[in-house]
């Protein structure tokens, strides 16, 4: 009985976090819409009264969460982590399930390295056109398979296309994470192009999506790193972004 019970505030304790979490992610992203469209902060505040009060996070300066999808990979996986290693910079890996079972040294790297691990799926299909069943089993697979190496059940899921499947009732309570910048580094091998389509649009709070596939993608994450940094941007995981 007394297992019984442990297991049932352990359960609802998980419940009430991520419940809580939920809401400080919305009441964050609509004061961050707010303010930068120049509206009043709540409360009554005005823009520049907002600042500070409302993100208390501004005097440490501009903050973004760099993301990547898809792996891990490989070949150019580890020397990502490496660079991000030598600018003391923290990012968030959305997996894939599939890869994880193919490389589960890297995932141990990842962890090892302080960044967070989401799930992303375990095939990367489109999750609205799947059975129920199906669409649950790629998420559930992939936590059990990160849990397996990590020890830890991750928090945050990444649906591919950014498509969850609406109504999906999964016994997994996650917290679904898009982005705000999508410089489709998948599609081309032009770093150049990759780096001016981020640089050129970022603003502070914003998830910048990105892939750990190519060498051209790992050259822009890079760069894109040393320009924000010098323009006054903080890089922050996904959950420090949202949380805190």
């Amino acid at each position: 009985m007394k297992s019984t019970w442990k297991k049932m505030l352990f359960v609802d304790g998980i419940f009430v976090y991520m419940i809580a979490a939920v809401l400080s992610v919305s009441y964050y992203r609509e004061q961050t819409a707010r303010t930068r469209e120049g509206m009043p902060a709540f409360g009554g505040a005005t823009e520049a009264e907002a600042g500070a009060a409302a993100d208390p996070y501004r005097e440490m300066g501009k903050r973004v969460a760099l993301t990547f999808d898809d792996g891990p990979n490989p070949y150019y996986t580890e020397p990502l982590l490496a660079g991000l290693s030598e600018r003391g910079v923290k990012a968030t890996f959305f997996l894939l399930g599939k890869e994880v079972e193919k490389h589960p040294e890297i995932v141990e790297e990842i962890q090892k390295q302080g960044h967070i691990i989401g799930n992303h799926s375990y095939q990367h299909e489109q999750l609205s056109r799947l059975s129920d069943e199906a669409a649950c089993g790629q998420v559930e697979r992939t936590n059990e398979l990160i849990h397996g190496i990590t020890g830890e059940y991750p928090l945050y899921l990444r649906p591919p296309y950014g498509d969850w499947k609406d109504g999906l009732d999964c016994e997994t309570i996650m917290i679904e994470v898009l982005w705000d910048v999508d410089p489709r580094d998948w599609a081309t091998s032009d770093t150049a192009a990759v780096v001016k389509r981020v640089t050129g649009k970022v603003q502070d709070g914003d998830i910048i999506l990105m892939h750990d596939a190519s060498e051209s993608s790992v050259k822009a994450a890079l760069e894109v790193v040393d320009r924000l940094k010098a323009e006054g941007y903080q890089f922050v995981t996904v959950e420090e972004l949202l949380l805190e």
